[in-house]
């Protein structure tokens, strides 16, 4: 078989490195979504770089629900907890005057002073471009070893379509000896009909010109030869890249041909066959479903 360009819309990535004193790791996940769906989760020290990751997934995955989380799993980081002393020392005057106008117990005024609002703020180190290099390189890398795994499910995918695929057309193949033998019924249960009907009473003309009426009005020459062509369609159009959403226009006509044949067999072998048909189009149609 012709390696595919099939992809599969759901995988992972993975990426770790080190940068000076901080362990850094990526990780993005994938399921399948109509369009793209992205969560991403960073530690506040990159929430600069938020917009160029939605870039990076955008451009190179196109679609899915993700979930993209960067983790600093060891990391020694140079900060500092500062305490606001003039805004401590208001807190501490303000809670101590409260205090003393109700006469209770001295309190441990420093817990809760140090617990009230921006009394201790917290001082980090700017986030350095070679800093963000490297972090977005660590993002690429995830996001291209997802990429790696889409590509493996979308050849195992391929090979599940391909197979449903000839079996649709082994069992299209497989109603030609039974189509002639159809169309001979039809005749011999009008000609008993007209047995009892007197001859003289029938116009002949006419009789022919409903029977061929009837004939084609049967006829699934036409429904075979289109859903062959949409069968021949579809594995085409599976070696084009992002191709899940045309597959999936492309099943569905295959579905309506289907019917039609249903519709029109008029013959319990054939209809068996339209049946299995069904079966395997509907595994095709779960399995374009997680395409991309």
């Amino acid at each position: 078989m012709t390696k595919s360009a099939l992809q599969s819309m759901t995988g992972f990535g993975k990426a770790n490195g080190q940068f000076q004193d901080k362990k850094i790791s990526v990780e993005v996940r994938s399921l399948n979504s109509k369009g793209l769906d992205l969560n991403v989760k960073i530690p506040n020290t990159y929430k600069d770089l938020d917009t160029e990751i939605r870039r990076i997934v955008s451009d190179l995955l196109l679609r899915g629900k993700m979930d993209l989380g960067i983790y600093i799993e060891s990391q020694n980081q140079s900060v500092s907890n500062l305490v606001n002393t003039e805004l401590a020392t208001q807190y501490f005057e303000s809670l101590k005057a409260l205090n003393q106008s109700w006469g209770t117990q001295t309190q441990d005024y420093l817990s809760i002073v140090l617990k009230m609002p921006e009394v201790l703020s917290v001082q980090q180190e700017d986030l350095t471009e070679i800093e963000s290099e490297f972090v977005l390189g660590l993002v690429r890398e995830a996001v291209q070893q997802l990429q790696v795994f889409r590509s493996q499910e979308g050849q195992a995918l391929a090979i599940d379509l391909l197979a449903n695929i000839e079996a649709i057309k082994a069992l299209l193949s497989a109603i030609t000896p039974f189509e002639q033998e159809r169309v001979n019924q039809v005749k011999e249960r009008i000609q008993k009909g007209l047995a009892n009907i007197d001859e003289a009473r029938i116009d002949v003309n006419r009789l022919e010109q409903e029977m061929i009426f009837y004939v084609e009005k049967l006829d699934i020459s036409e429904e075979k030869q289109r859903l062959l062509q949409h069968l021949d369609y579809f594995v085409e159009t599976m070696q084009q890249p992002a191709s899940g959403k045309k597959l999936g226009f492309i099943a569905q006509e295959m579905g309506r041909e289907i019917n039609t044949l249903g519709s029109k067999c008029n013959h319990a072998e054939i209809q068996r066959k339209v049946v299995d048909m069904k079966d395997h189009l509907e595994k095709i149609k779960e399995q374009v479903l997680n395409s991309l």
